[in-house]
């Protein structure tokens, strides 16, 4: 993979070009800003992409304030580790952001990734097809990651309005025990991973694996070139082995 080419088409396609996430929500070009606004506040409010210089960075960051403090609004500056200016970082700390703990942009060719699923004995994989696997889907998750999940629940819901059951929970007897949902992308070369996650007592015996690899046949059907995760420290290991590539970091500014 030509790391620098396939980061470029990421940056084009999926932070330049991104689509709105939803029914209500939509996506606006503000100078050298490209916002994503959720339908409400409990959609994902964001900016995506910025363009900014040492000159004009600050009032940029000043006004996306100002504008989603007007809608009543938190919301994360999704920061890539080769943004501009390089002291971004600093300038949205002093704007009152809150870092999270950083992720890493990985990415796979799909032809190159392993589709076959491999499940511990007592589990099956059950696709997310009504409101009841939603349930089950956000009841793993948050078990896994240990916080309350409403925009996760809010996407699968919409997924499924949408006619696209892409989330998929694991299933030990009648326990969700793993969940993980996948967004397709139109008009891109990228399908997206979002939310894998386990319960701590089924963590390293293959389930997250086999969350991806029914992901990745799914989005290879599609006719997808490339999957894309925001990695956690947790996952990135998992990910490298089956044929991922590190790209950039980013980390969530929060306000």
């Amino acid at each position: 993979m030509d790391q620098d080419t396939v980061l470029a088409v990421f940056d084009r396609e999926m932070r330049q070009g991104v689509q709105a996430d939803g029914p209500g929500a939509r996506v606006e070009r503000v100078g050298g800003v490209v916002r994503h606004v959720g339908a409400d506040a409990d959609g994902w409010n964001g900016i995506v992409w910025s363009d900014l210089d040492e000159a004009t960075a600050d009032a940029a960051v000043a006004e996306q304030v100002e504008y989603f403090t007007s809608l009543g609004r938190g919301f994360e500056w999704k920061l890539y580790g080769h943004d501009r200016p390089a002291d971004l970082p600093g300038r949205l700390r002093a704007a009152g952001f809150e870092p999270e703990p950083e992720e890493t942009l990985m990415v796979a060719d799909i032809k190159d990734l392993p589709t076959s699923v491999e499940l511990p004995e007592g589990v099956r994989l059950l696709p997310v097809t009504d409101a009841a696997g939603v349930e089950l889907a956000v009841a793993a998750q948050e078990r896994a990651f240990g916080e309350a999940r409403p925009y996760h629940r809010q996407v699968l819901l919409g997924q499924l309005a949408a006619g696209l059951p892409l989330a998929v929970v694991a299933m030990a007897g009648d326990v969700p025990v793993s969940a993980a949902r996948m967004e397709l992308h139109p008009g891109t070369s990228f399908a997206s991973l979002w939310g894998g996650g386990t319960v701590p007592e089924w963590r390293g015996r293959g389930v997250y694996r086999a969350l991806v690899a029914f992901r990745t046949r799914i989005a290879a059907e599609h006719g997808y070139r490339y999957l894309q995760v925001d990695a956690s420290d947790q996952s990135r290991p998992i990910l490298r082995r089956l044929g991922f590539v590190p790209l950039a970091t980013t980390t969530p500014y929060v306000r």
